[in-house]
């Protein structure tokens, strides 16, 4: 079946009119970065049906790359030893900032209503007593990655709008603010009781018992880490616009073009494997420009003054 499909999406590709032919001259491998968000060796699990795709439809070894912590992908992009990756919107705008011409985004995750859009989720055990950011003064916080978006550049915005005298500063409102390194470092660290509470992402569309539809919660109950019952929603950030799919800009338009049909395509091709790649239930990949993210840009720069 695995090679059925791969030849069914070969040849949709091949449909669009793309020349597969001459991917090989001009590329010798291709290179998939994927960000932190749970263990390394589960990323891998989960993005090997693209690589297998990827490598069918290019002609060429590909290889994937699960860098500990997002810096490793930005700088692996930035300095032109990745070819692909599948960044949050605050990734893709650290990615911008150092150098506007390394990357161009071309898809986005589409969630089951249509929209592209997820939210920063705060959330606490149960059973610590905690059912909102009134409840953490004093408690210890956990973010995820600083070049997260939804595990850190939107909650140290919009927390301290929440209300007056909240500070991201360890000892001023919350008695600890700490890193994890990941979202799911996030979600064992408060369901274990390490801290008291933290922030990750996930869609907000479908039942909390099931971690959303999509999104780091949905993959730790997926992979039996947390009982969705053993937690509570303590905070919920505005809509956040969907990070880019994004290629190495100056990929061969032949290879970008590969790549971002075989990826649009991949909804109607394999259904699990999209499942797997889109961390949760999706529609798939749309198209998607720069100008999405132009908000995000702004604030992470306002962030890093």
């Amino acid at each position: 079946m695995r090679t059925f499909i791969a030849f069914a999406m070969t040849t949709t590709v091949l449909a669009a009119g793309v020349a597969t032919s001459l991917q090989a001259e001009n590329i010798t491998e291709f290179r998939i970065g994927i960000l932190g968000g749970e263990n390394a060796q589960d990323r891998l699990n989960s993005n090997e049906c693209l690589r297998a795709y990827t490598e069918e439809a290019l002609g060429v070894e590909t290889k994937l790359f699960a860098p500990a912590d997002y810096a490793g992908v930005i700088q692996g992009l930035v300095g032109g030893t990745l070819d692909m990756a599948w960044l949050g919107a605050s990734s893709y705008a650290a990615t911008y900032l150092q150098n506007p011409d390394a990357v161009e985004p071309v898809l986005v995750k589409i969630n089951l209503d249509g929209s592209y859009g997820y939210h920063s989720i705060g959330f606490a055990r149960k059973d610590a007593g905690i059912a909102s950011i009134d409840d953490m003064v004093g408690k210890v916080f956990g973010f995820g990655d600083p070049n997260s978006t939804s595990g850190y550049l939107i909650p140290s915005i919009e927390i301290p709008q929440y209300k007056d005298g909240i500070t991201m500063d360890s000892g001023d409102y919350f008695g600890e603010v700490k890193f994890t390194g990941g979202h799911e470092q996030t979600i064992v660290a408060v369901n274990n009781g390490d801290i008291d509470g933290g922030v990750t992402w996930a869609d907000g569309q479908g039942d909390w018992e099931d971690g959303y539809n999509s999104g780091a919660l949905r993959k730790a109950v997926d992979a039996g880490l947390v009982d969705m019952n053993d937690l509570v929603q303590i905070w919920k950030s505005k809509p956040i616009p969907e990070g880019p799919i994004v290629l190495r800009k100056d990929l061969p338009e032949d290879v970008k073009a590969t790549m971002t049909a075989l990826v649009d395509n991949m909804y109607d091709t394999d259904k699990d494997c999209t499942y797997n790649i889109s961390a949760g239930e999706s529609l798939g990949f749309d198209p998607i420009t720069h100008e999405a993210y132009v908000s995000v840009i702004e604030a992470r720069k306002a962030k890093s003054n």
